[in-house]
């Protein structure tokens, strides 16, 4: 893999599991060490250093909050850390606190939502040092549904509201096109493409991309190209006409017509015939589902 992440951005990578998302994650972080090939932050080469040595915030996925420490301790352990001055790590506390619309008491026995507390305390441990780049391991893969959709529209408020840079990694395509300003989709350790939500889902690179993005995915017929003129046999019938883009500069073969399922839609004239084998309601969408002689 090769690429850059760019100051200010969300960048996501998407895969299923056991891709490399988390390990490639921890080589950035310093957690693994590569086995060949360079990692540079903001130029500096960091390939050898430790984590402790990279201007690095990392948020995992089960949250590891210190169970002995209140709130504004869990935050502001960080800065402990680095020796830094009681009164500048009470300021910063409550300057990250304000970021995350967080209400902390300083006085002892106040009490606290535990959702409160459970999902606010890691993001802002990690904000409160400012680091160089934010690098987060499906941080929201234990929420249920409902609350997910809801910090999907925080985390990125929040990002863009303290000019972050956001590595984030998960396996939820509807997370990564809902926050991500570019997408790494990434199988069987390696990258299989980088764009933007729409060029990703526009234009795939390749098979599994198509496949892997999109609910449903995109569907895919057999199809033979005849490169003369530049027909498209289905069936065993000759089409001409419109056709998905690069089929024209093809040679003649066999090849995969791929074409999202909102792009079909029923004709009683169609000579592609079919027969539908379910149907899904869904409230704004149904899913039907049509076998023919060339595909599902």
């Amino acid at each position: 893999m090769d690429f850059t992440v760019d100051h200010g951005s969300f960048f996501v990578i998407l895969g299923p599991s056991g891709c490399g998302k988390t390990t490639t994650l921890s080589m950035m972080a310093g957690l693994e060490l590569p086995t060949s090939g360079r990692i540079l932050l903001d130029g500096e080469d960091v390939t050898a250093l430790p984590a402790s040595a990279r201007d690095i915030a990392f948020v995992f996925q089960l949250f590891a909050l210190y169970p002995h420490m209140n709130v504004r301790q869990n935050i502001g352990f960080p800065l402990r850390c680095q020796n830094y001055p009681r009164a500048e790590i009470r300021q910063s506390v409550e300057e990250t606190a304000r970021l995350l619309r967080m209400i902390i008491s300083w006085s002892a026995g106040s009490a606290a939502s535990p959702v409160a507390i459970g999902s606010a305390s890691p993001w802002a441990r990690a904000i409160v040092r400012r680091p160089k780049a934010f690098l987060m391991d499906e941080p929201l893969g234990t929420l249920d549904s409902e609350f997910r959709r809801l910090m999907c529209g925080e985390l990125r408020e929040l990002h863009d509201r303290i000019d972050a840079t956001t590595v984030y990694i998960t396996h939820d395509q509807l997370e990564a096109m809902a926050m991500a300003d570019r997408i790494a989709i990434m199988n069987q350790g390696r990258v299989e493409q980088i764009g933007t939500p729409q060029e990703i889902y526009d234009l795939p690179k390749t098979m599994f991309v198509a496949d892997f993005i999109g609910a449903p995915p995109m569907s895919f017929l057999g199809v033979h190209t005849i490169a003369a003129s530049a027909a498209i046999a289905l069936s065993g019938r000759r089409r001409t006409g419109r056709h998905a883009g690069g089929v024209r500069e093809r040679a003649e073969g066999k090849f995969a017509l791929g074409v999202r399922p909102e792009n079909v839609s029923f004709a009683d004239a169609s000579r592609l015939r079919g027969s539908v084998i379910g149907a899904e309601y869904l409230g704004t969408t149904q899913i039907v589902t049509v076998i023919t002689a060339n595909g599902r």
